[in-house]
């Protein structure tokens, strides 16, 4: 029997350069007798010449739309924004299964090229825990940006936003830039920032507060399910903090944590909001004070405020990607966690967390409109 061909796409969106499958992990899957092609990425943190000696083939970037249809194509974030049927069995992060903005179009590729999406978002163990994710470092990540644009509003003018930043070559650059604005942010302020994190409990949440932590702040407020299940929001203890990020799994629609009517109080010291969650076109997102992503090079947007609200000025942080910022981290902490479900791709329609991968896949497949796929309920029998 022939050998099971993982194929690993470069990234494409802008400033990720992180990697589903890191050069060590490389290593071990072609031990384990896995034939590995990793495509020659500009972006990747990963140097082409890292793979060189762990037994995995450098192939040229986007030849994975010309890999066989039986080749595993493993990826990171969302495909290119193309038309084409996608053959291949994908496993990613695609972002289409909660009623993101226009889900159907990503969604409907892969039953029109009878191709299967096993997305990394929904793996999970025996105990419904996600057997690999980015929380932690895109909690840690969103903090130190959210630090970063809260000194920055207050050593400079508001209509200069906060810069755009690149990626960090470790964890150690990363705290010490934000020591540095956090203790510019003090000089002016008199005082450091006190910062309500929700969902404190999970990997998110932890990243978010050690970053805080690192940084020097002692005024951290922790939020889990207790807090948020006591009342409802909005919350008032959100406003009267200068920094919130939010680091909960929206599941369900929840009242919202804050509100244009709640920014209106004239006790708001909020001037930074780090959404790492990141549910901007989600309906039932609980922060709907804005409606676009940010990104590296442009991390923040202005919030308008009601009618009569105080001078603090107010900006969200939204990027979809935070843990690139540290992406040679996260990208060994994920990679690794995910090895284990990685090395059973070679029987991945017999193994339970890629089964039930699958039979997810096929439900939000029927759930696409009429019309969106021709032959929709053939096309799905086809791959049972």
């Amino acid at each position: 029997m022939s050998p099971t061909v993982l194929h690993v796409r470069a990234e494409t969106k802008a400033l990720e350069h992180r990697s589903a499958i890191t050069p060590s992990i490389a290593r071990k899957l072609v031990g384990a007798g896995y034939v590995v092609n990793v495509e020659e990425s500009p972006l990747s943190i990963f140097l082409s010449e890292e793979y060189e000696g762990t037994g995995a083939s450098l192939v040229p970037t986007g030849s994975w739309t010309d890999a066989p249809s039986e080749h595993i194509i493993v990826g990171l974030k969302e495909l290119p924004e193309e038309d084409f049927p996608l053959k291949h069995t994908h496993v990613q992060f695609a972002h289409c299964y909660k009623g993101q903005g226009g889900w159907d179009t990503v969604l409907n590729r892969f039953p029109r090229g009878k191709g299967t999406l096993l997305d990394l978002e929904f793996l999970e163990d025996e105990n419904r825990r996600r057997v690999a994710a980015f929380g932690y470092h895109a909690g840690f990540a969103g903090a130190a940006l959210a630090l970063m644009a809260w000194a920055w509003q207050l050593t400079h003018s508001k209509d200069e936003p906060l810069p755009g930043v690149t990626a960090y070559e470790n964890e150690g650059a990363l705290i010490k830039d934000v020591k540095e604005a956090v203790e510019k942010g003090k000089s002016k302020a008199g005082h450091l920032p006190r910062v309500l994190v929700i969902g404190a409990l999970g990997r998110c949440g932890k990243g978010a507060v050690d970053l805080c932590e690192k940084a020097g702040l002692d005024d951290i407020l922790k939020w889990d399910l207790p807090e948020t299940k006591a009342k409802p929001g909005p919350y008032q203890e959100i406003v009267e903090s200068d920094v919130f990020v939010n680091c909960i799994y929206l599941s369900a629609q929840i009242p919202p944590f804050i509100s244009p009517d709640s920014l209106s109080s004239h006790s708001r010291k909020l001037s930074v909001v780090c959404d790492v969650s990141c549910d901007t076109t989600n309906p039932h997102n609980p922060i709907p004070i804005y409606d676009i992503n940010t990104t590296f090079s442009s991390p923040t947007v202005p919030v308008t405020l009601p009618s009569g609200s105080n001078e603090v000025p107010l900006s969200v942080i939204s990027i979809d990607h935070l843990p690139s910022l540290l992406p040679r981290e996260a990208s060994e902490a994920f990679s690794a966690a995910l090895l284990p479900s990685l090395l059973q791709l070679n029987d991945w329609k017999n193994v339970r967390v890629w089964q039930q991968a699958e039979e997810l896949f096929r439900e939000k497949c029927a759930t696409l409109p009429d019309g969106a796929v021709d032959g929709h309920a053939e096309l799905l029998a086809g791959q049972s």
